[in-house]
């Protein structure tokens, strides 16, 4: 009871502060130790101040610092990078290179410390390269802050269950291995180890399978699981075929392919401050405008992917004063590019955040890039479509983006709408923006993965056993001796 009072006086007393600074400061960065990320981040809010009144010296004034001690007791190696959302929020990003015994993220506003800063921890503190899992998976995964239950993995499981995975990768390989065509990775994730087998010509996208499989069992300890990893973008599993268990980066309603996050923007989750410029945190801080000063037009690029992207080239030739639509290359309809070129070069995905509408139509499949599109502030045009990536059936129609027509016949006279009703446009817009913040981000793309495996273990009766010949897949090499640390804090303490 006593400890349950001391809560709440903490609790008040943090609030009050928060309240008193108008500075919130949130997110999973704040608990380093149980959230182990490639870039760890978190919010800075400074809640009185709104987009109207919002001035680059906000952005001056705000300073992180972030730094701690190493094994060796030198400083840790840390790197930090703000990003300036123009609306009076910041995100922090911080990448370790290095375990860190102590750390601390001290958060200054005109020099002060401010909002509970600083916020100190004792480590270990592990870089993401660190192979030191935790033991529980269900104690990791509320740790981790990850949702309970996810709609889309019900679904996508439930014609699956009891399943003799040895009969079932037989068939699959039997009806699917067409080395010309198809391209898939038989997965075996056993003690915690991972090893697989690869069939077909153009297996190279295995890496980023490859990368996925190898953070998580970084992290926690995976049950034992055997599974078929798709490395094409098309849905294999026809409805009207029999039902055999295929996850993959795209879904279709007329399929039964187990959906996971795309390689994209998995890539994007593990190489965040790394190899990768565009994710749904850098698209956040690389738009340089304000909705008030972007462009009323509706901007695009890509290549000649789909018949209705040359269509969009008609209808932006047609409405200049509407569309700023270009196609960067031609390779399925060479045949058209005088009619619909010259090509464009490509343009920085962050300056389509100089208009105020962007347009997500098909490529081969669903294009990758809605996510970048519904975290970067601006309103969404999204084609009706029969392809899905595995957050779709969450988004709302005129709520979370603008419906159109596959045909894009309404595409004109949607972008009126949205000219002549600003403050709808921009509502939707801010929809969107939160929606991704609520569940597209690096820590819900690790959670999605972990739950979905997790449920997939449940539907295997058969005993998992890793292959002969099969290629065992090791962590990278990484000098971090998890048990040794952890004693060296105890002896410290």
């Amino acid at each position: 009871m006593v400890l349950k009072i001391l809560l709440i006086v903490l609790c008040v007393c943090v609030l009050s502060q928060s309240q008193k600074d108008g500075i919130v400061i949130t997110g999973p960065g704040l608990t380093p130790q149980s959230i182990v990320m490639p870039a760890r981040y978190f919010f800075i809010n400074f809640t009185s101040i709104n987009e109207q009144s919002y001035t680059p010296t906000l952005a001056k004034d705000l300073v992180v610092d972030i730094e701690g001690r190493s094994s060796s007791s030198k400083h840790c190696r840390v790197w930090v990078n703000k990003l300036d959302r123009k609306d009076g929020t910041f995100i922090v990003r911080y990448k370790l290179y290095e375990t860190c015994l102590h750390l601390s993220i001290h958060v200054y506003y005109k020099k002060k410390d401010v909002s509970g800063s600083p916020f100190t921890f004792k480590g270990p503190i592990y870089p993401d390269q660190c192979d030191c899992p935790k033991t529980d998976f269900k104690q990791w995964f509320a740790d981790y802050g990850c949702n309970q239950e996810y709609d889309q993995i019900q679904q996508d499981l439930k014609p699956f269950k009891d399943l003799d995975m040895k009969q079932q990768v037989k068939e699959i390989i039997k009806k699917y291995h067409h080395p010309e065509s198809t391209s898939f990775c038989h997965y075996i994730i056993k003690d915690n180890e991972l090893y697989r087998n690869c069939y077909g010509k153009h297996v190279g996208f295995n890496m980023f399978s490859d990368n996925i499989l190898l953070s998580l069992t970084r992290k926690v300890k995976l049950p034992n699981i055997e599974l078929i990893i798709n490395l094409g973008d098309w849905p294999l599993v026809h409805k009207h075929d029999d039902v055999l268990p295929i996850f993959s980066w795209c879904g279709n309603g007329d399929y039964f392919d187990i959906v996971m996050p795309t390689y994209d923007l998995t890539e994007s989750t593990l190489e965040n401050m790394g190899r990768v410029t565009l994710d749904t945190l850098s698209v956040q801080g690389g738009a340089e405008l304000a909705w008030s000063k972007r462009e009323p037009r509706a901007v695009w690029r890509g290549r000649d992917s789909r018949a209705e992207r040359l269509k969009l080239i008609d209808i932006a030739k047609a409405n200049p004063d509407l569309f700023n639509a270009s196609l960067t290359n031609f390779f399925f309809f060479r045949d058209k590019e005088q009619q619909y070129g010259p090509k464009q070069p490509h343009i920085s995905f962050f300056k389509f955040f100089d208009y105020k509408y962007q347009i997500n139509i098909d490529g081969t499949v669903a294009a990758y890039r809605m996510p970048y599109l519904l975290a970067g502030g601006g309103m969404v045009l999204k084609q009706d479509s029969p392809y899905y990536e595995h957050f779709y059936s969450q988004l709302t129609a005129w709520e979370h983006y603008v419906p159109i027509a596959r045909d894009l016949s309404d595409l004109v006279d949607r972008v009126k709408w949205a000219r002549d009703n600003d403050d709808k446009a921009q509502q939707i817009a801010i929809n969107a923006k939160n929606y991704a913040n609520q569940y597209l981000l690096p820590q819900h793309v690790i959670c999605y993965h972990a739950a979905l495996f997790w449920e997939w273990s449940k539907r295997i009766k058969s005993e998992v056993e890793v292959e002969e010949g099969m290629t065992h897949v090791p962590q990278p090499s990484f000098e971090c001796n998890c048990d040794s640390i952890e004693r060296k804090i105890r002896d410290d303490l």
